[in-house]
């Protein structure tokens, strides 16, 4: 199994090419090799955790390699990756509230993000929901925006509802696809998943704005 998922790390944008590549490389390997391993599911959480605040391999490694492994706990593997991911992501707040010169720059300057960080203030600002939804649920690096969640004071209720709903949406349709297709699904996953995300989140973003529209 541990051939998993060909979902792309992140990259840092400070080291120099081969060389990043190839500690991207080993750290992508590490992370699936945990599918064949009796604590798969812990390391599940605690890189769904990592990942929403600094980590740079997306939980989806793991994740699909451990629900075509045991196809039946599917679900209950995104309610990990799920719970992992929103822990991670009010972690990330935190930083990003209190720990910004200290901690959260330093991650951004490291992945190239702080660009994107200066720009999200004005995202938040014109449509949280948007914001926050869409980088819960797509490829766009969710760290990003939970640390810039705690930086710009969103507020923490919002941030952890919004980004329950968004991940584990997106979780549960890596888990749900698995789950019910099996093994013939995984290539359809692997090479199509960022655009599955994204059009999922748009049917969730439109899903969350109609909501707004009707208690408006």
């Amino acid at each position: 199994m541990t051939d998993g998922s060909r979902i792309a790390p992140e990259r840092d944008a400070t080291m120099p090419g081969a060389k990043r590549e190839g500690a991207l490389r080993r750290l992508y390997h590490w992370v699936l090799a945990w599918a064949d391993r009796p604590g798969g599911p812990r390391a599940l959480l605690a890189i769904a955790a990592a990942e929403s605040f600094f980590f740079p391999i997306p939980p989806d490694t793991l994740l699909i390699p451990l629900c075509l492994g045991k196809p039946g706990r599917a679900f209950r593997f995104a309610t990990i990756c799920t719970v992992g991911s929103v822990g991670g992501g009010m972690l990330g707040y935190v930083i990003g509230a209190a720990l910004y010169e200290t901690v959260a720059l330093p991650i951004l300057e490291v992945y190239g993000y702080t660009d994107q960080y200066a720009a999200l203030g004005r995202a938040y600002a014109d449509n949280l929901v948007l914001a926050l939804g869409t980088a819960g649920f797509t490829p766009i690096p969710y760290k990003v925006f939970t640390i810039a969640a705690g930086g710009f004071a969103v507020p923490f209720g919002a941030f952890v509802i919004i980004s329950a709903v968004s991940r584990g949406a997106r979780f549960f349709l890596v888990a749900g696809l698995i789950r019910w297709f099996g093994e013939p699904i995984r290539g359809f996953i692997e090479r199509y998943f960022n655009l599955l995300t994204i059009v999922f989140a748009v049917a969730l973003i439109g899903g969350f704005l109609l909501v707004g529209l009707v208690f408006h």
